[in-house]
């Protein structure tokens, strides 16, 4: 696997470095690349999540804490120049298999610093039971792209008030609080930041690509899709009837639909649930024009696996958080 470097340290703005994600996929097509990076103090909410459910805008605002989205499913997140975020891109069409091999390398690093890390088998790196990195995915056409947080250090006041986790997800963690749930790793180890990227690099890591400027230029020119208010806020879905759940295995869904004489006209998918397929083919369009029945539903769903679609989800229980 080979480290990608920029050819300067310029501080750069949080979708810069999902733009490098994406031209490394799609350029350096025959290598696996890692690179390490650290924002100015950012939210970064997920691909399906509505962005005044997950993110305290008004607090952003007055702490200066730039926020954005990106195309990877999952949670919502906080992070600044204390924490330092990974991003793997290799070729793959297979990315649970992918995420699971990089969440399990990331484990075996911090192993090797005599850390009792582990992986939980979704999206999360603990050290000692308590969560010190989390992580997402996502595909284009031959590649799978994963990135996460690996908490170094970090402002625990705005990861609290920066992010709005709901009642639902704060609750089937049992959690009297965030902070009891989460570590750092400068609790654990006696090396500075540098030291620890200095080992990330060499343990996973067996050589380097240096970008030149001609490639900063590409990066930017894929960044502006990163920055349009389309993008970032997308929107409001339509909806007379909201059905919201957390689905063990799966994450926080929320469904709205908008219903004419109980017939399904539009309906939109948000949460932070990991996406592997195309929504509008496997739940959109099959539900459009259905009777807002459980049985109708029923029929319409056969056929069609929504694990292929939402990573764990089975049609019963999409079935179940809507009728139930």
């Amino acid at each position: 696997m080979k480290y990608l470097l920029l050819p300067n340290d310029a501080t750069r703005i949080l979708p810069f470095y999902l733009a490098m994600e994406e031209y490394a996929a799609r350029i350096m097509a025959d290598e696996d690349i890692f690179f390490m990076w650290q924002p100015d103090p950012t939210v970064i909410f997920g691909r399906n999540q509505l962005i005044d459910n997950e993110v305290n805008l008004d607090y952003c605002k007055e702490h200066g804490i730039a926020v954005y989205r990106r195309k990877s499913g999952g949670g919502c997140v906080y992070a600044d120049r204390d924490n330092i975020m990974f991003s793997y891109i290799t070729r793959s069409d297979n990315v649970q298999l992918t995420f699971s091999r990089y969440t399990h390398a990331v484990a075996e690093m911090l192993q090797g610093l005599g850390l009792n890390a582990t992986d939980n088998g979704r999206n999360d790196i603990l050290i000692d039971g308590l969560k010190v990195s989390g992580n997402a995915f996502y595909h284009i056409p031959g590649h799978s792209i994963v990135h996460g947080t690996m908490l170094y250090d970090t402002n625990m006041e705005h990861m609290l008030n920066a992010i709005t986790p709901s009642s639902a997800k704060l609750e089937s963690k049992g959690v009297e609080s965030v902070r009891s749930r989460i570590t750092t790793l400068s609790e654990h180890l006696d090396m500075s930041i540098d030291d620890f990227k200095a080992h990330v690099k060499a343990t996973l890591c067996d050589g380097e690509i240096v970008l030149n400027d001609a490639d900063v230029a590409q990066i930017d020119a894929i960044m502006q899709s990163y920055l349009t208010p389309e993008f970032i806020y997308g929107n409001n879905p339509r909806c007379n009837l909201v059905k919201t759940g957390r689905i063990e295995g799966v994450g926080e869904m929320q469904v709205s639909l908008e219903l004419n004489h109980n017939v399904v006209r539009h309906i939109d998918v948000a949460g932070d649930f990991f996406l592997l397929g195309n929504l509008d083919d496997g739940i959109i369009a099959p539900l459009t024009g259905v009777i807002f029945e459980r049985t109708h539903v029923q029929q319409a769903l056969e056929g069609v696996d929504l694990g292929k679609i939402i990573a764990n989800l089975n049609n019963q229980q999409l079935i179940n958080l809507l009728f139930d």
